[in-house]
């Protein structure tokens, strides 16, 4: 029997709903770890040198998933590949509650990054096969929201959670919230091929007849670009994220209630600024900007925003520094939705989400390096000015590599 057809326009939002609720649920279980830092530190006496080797392990398993998940997505298809990753990943959130040292707190966090890792292969994977090239950098963005709306809502939430029953019961409770979201996924997720899809058609025209390979991705300069692009940004994003409460706590004495509301307004103020920028990316694009040029010309934009961000560590004001940290966010997000794009302009549908693997795996690599190992070192031997510094300057380097190695073919 033939599947009624369903009408593209209306049906394509119901996707990028399933989309933007389980990328919002995958950074809730992620900044658990950020909001109840200072419990478990002082729980598990952990130090600043200690702390950074737990995001360690989260952005090494993130990395190296990033490759393993692109490849599986590509290969499974975007329903099957985004349930897999989203059973997985909320099952270890939920065990990290369990952790009773610093290596099985390692241990979880790590197995969160690797169980994440699937979220923006597939995601992307699947904007590309129901947006018009068009419309991907809002569809990105709106997505891509979830980040910030589950920092928004999620700090004040798990901090009262933290307050009432223990950062332990956090975990399992924030952890578990992912599994009926799961079924939506199974129950009401659609490949476009069954569908009356227009975009799906354009994809479709556009598709080698040959399978793309990794080799084939890889030796091209654009990925490259790409992926430095992420390698110097990505570590931006999970700095504020993971040592944003520690800061507040030394710098200013902030309870842990005053640390979720102040996450909750500078992520909020972000979600405003990153739609804003996606938002006008298709205008450009409209106007008969090519996809190439509007989508970099927003992220120099984005990218220029970055050094003033810097003043935080050297302000008196908490209030400025929620503001500085607000802008460093929006910005970022910003930037963080258009290069994604990139990725859907530069390759067929059916490697998107390989090459958003090599991208990912980048920013992993990243993370590891800069976020995590340097900031933990940095903080315990200079303080927080150097790392705010160097936080400052890597979004203006990377858009130079950007726009001169991802250019329009």
């Amino acid at each position: 029997m033939e599947n009624r057809p369903i009408s593209y326009p209306s049906y394509r939002w119901v996707i990028l709903l399933l989309v933007f609720l389980a990328t919002t649920i995958n950074y809730a279980d992620r900044i658990v770890l950020g909001v109840t830092a200072n419990e478990i530190r002082e729980t598990l006496s952990l130090d600043d040198v200690q702390y950074g080797y737990v995001l360690t392990a989260f952005s090494v398993l993130y990395a190296v998933g990033f490759l393993i998940a692109g490849k599986v997505i590509d290969m499974l298809g975007t329903k099957l590949g985004y349930l897999l990753s989203l059973v997985t990943w909320s099952l270890a959130g939920a065990f990290t509650g369990l952790s009773h040292s610093l290596m099985s707190l390692a241990f979880w966090r790590g197995a969160l990054g690797l169980t994440q890792s699937g979220n923006f292969p597939a995601a992307i994977k699947a904007v590309a096969e129901w947006f018009h090239i068009r419309q991907r950098s809002l569809a990105t963005a709106l997505f891509n929201s979830g980040p910030s709306i589950a920092l928004v809502i999620g700090p004040p939430i798990i901090g009262e959670l933290t307050v009432g029953v223990g950062w332990r019961n956090t975990f399992i409770i924030i952890g578990l919230a992912g599994l009926p979201l799961a079924l939506f996924w199974q129950l009401l997720y659609k490949h476009p091929k069954h569908l009356n899809n227009v975009a799906a058609e354009e994809n479709a025209n556009r598709r080698p007849s040959e399978k793309v390979r990794w080799r084939d991705i890889i030796k091209e300069k654009r990925t490259w670009g790409i992926m430095i692009g992420k390698f110097c940004t990505d570590p931006v994003w999970w700095f504020y994220v993971f040592w944003l409460a520690p800061f507040l706590k030394k710098e200013y004495e902030f309870n842990i209630r005053q640390i979720a509301w102040s996450m909750a307004i500078i992520y909020a103020i972000s979600i405003v600024l990153a739609n804003l920028a996606a938002w006008y990316t298709g205008r450009l694009i409209g106007k008969g900007w090519n996809e190439f040029k509007a989508r970099k010309w927003i992220m120099f934009l984005c990218a220029m925003c970055l050094p003033i961000t810097a003043l935080s560590a050297f302000v008196d004001s908490p209030v400025i520094v929620i503001l500085l940290v607000s802008l460093a966010a929006g910005a970022h997000s910003g930037w963080s939705a258009n290069i994604f794009t990139l990725v859907t302009d530069c390759f067929p549908s059916r490697s998107v989400a390989s090459a958003t693997g090599l991208a990912g795996f980048a920013g992993g690599v990243g993370g590891i390096f800069i976020s995590s190992l340097a900031s933990g070192f940095i903080i315990a031997n200079l303080d927080y000015a150097p790392i705010f510094i160097v936080m400052g300057l890597l979004h203006p380097f990377a858009i130079l590599c950007v726009h001169f190695m991802v250019q329009k073919k």
